[in-house]
């Protein structure tokens, strides 16, 4: 079942929607504002997000745009009343993924929630785990503000843990991520996860890259 958020402070769209998206099998939260979607963006998984641009507390273009700052990557369409091309490039210069005016056939809802349901959005620039930055556009990781020295493959590497924290990622979903069809040595792996731990402990931080025995590794931020 897909999960969906839509973030709309009108409560009668909002219903309408909701149950529109039960009949077609997709699990639906709501927030009625801005910071409300924040917190639920931040704390639960979704495949999808909708987004009505105009909202109290928080409008959809802030909350886009605070998403893409912050790393999550979750493909976003947007909902709003106003169809004009500024309007349309606005939402695109925050990072969302598609556009919809009000008022809008369910089944057109439906079919667009469909296609981004089956990829992650390219809009996200950075990620960040703790003090663990990964700048995606340059291409350059940091620890507390510090530069981390790794080479173009640990840095897919650290991008594919990253995407996944806290959670653990096996060690082929890493080597057909990175590596894809042409597989590395039996070792390859192993040397790059030791150089890039290496690099993590050169500075005192929260994070940590853990090895599961027989799984694979995970990156995330320990509480103290």
């Amino acid at each position: 079942m897909m999960n969906v958020l839509l973030v709309e402070d009108d409560i009668d769209l909002a219903t309408t929607i909701v149950d529109y998206l039960e009949l077609e099998s997709m699990a639906c939260d709501h927030a009625s504002n801005g910071l409300m979607g924040l917190n639920l963006i931040e704390n639960a998984e979704y495949q999808v997000i909708i987004l009505d641009i105009n909202m109290p507390k928080m409008d959809g273009i802030t909350l886009c745009k605070r998403m893409r700052e912050i790393g999550i990557d979750t493909p976003v369409l947007m909902l709003t009343a106003r169809d004009t091309l500024d309007n349309k490039l606005e939402g695109f210069n925050a990072g969302s993924d598609d556009y919809l005016v009000k008022p809008f056939a369910m089944q057109e809802l439906i079919a667009r929630i469909q296609v981004l349901g089956r990829r992650r959005s390219g809009e996200t620039k950075r990620l960040m785990v703790g003090g663990l930055t990964l700048d995606l556009t340059q291409r350059i990781a940091t620890l507390n503000q510090q530069p981390l020295k790794l080479s173009p493959t640990a840095l897919a590497i650290l991008e594919v843990l990253m995407r996944a924290s806290p959670q653990t990622v096996t060690r082929q979903h890493i080597i057909q991520t990175v590596w894809g069809d042409d597989q590395p040595d039996s070792n390859s792996l192993k040397v790059h996860i030791y150089h890039l731990r290496k690099q993590l402990e050169r500075y005192e931080s929260s994070i940590s890259l853990d090895t599961i025995a027989s799984v694979g590794f995970a990156i995330k931020e320990t509480t103290q």
